[in-house]
């Protein structure tokens, strides 16, 4: 049953560490990074919209999961 459970976890951790990177990956540039230096910053000084705020609560969840799911690993990974 500690197994099922494991792996169980350590498949969340996966899939939470992937929808995670995704979703910084689509957040738009805000200036001042890499993406500013090779022009991509010409429409980030507009605000945030409605979509960029989602984005950023999914964005959280993902990483709260993923987060949570580290410390799980941790204590079913201690053998005593």
């Amino acid at each position: 049953m500690r197994d099922v459970v494991l792996y169980t976890v350590m498949v969340i951790n996966v899939l939470s560490l992937v929808a995670m990177v995704s979703g910084v990956l689509m957040h738009s540039g805000k200036g001042g990074g890499l993406s500013d230096m090779f022009g991509g910053g010409g429409g980030a000084a507009l605000g945030s919209t409605a979509a960029e705020r989602n984005l950023n609560r999914i964005t959280f969840v993902f990483a709260l999961v993923w987060f949570m799911t580290v410390i799980a690993l941790g204590f079913l990974l201690v053998r005593t």
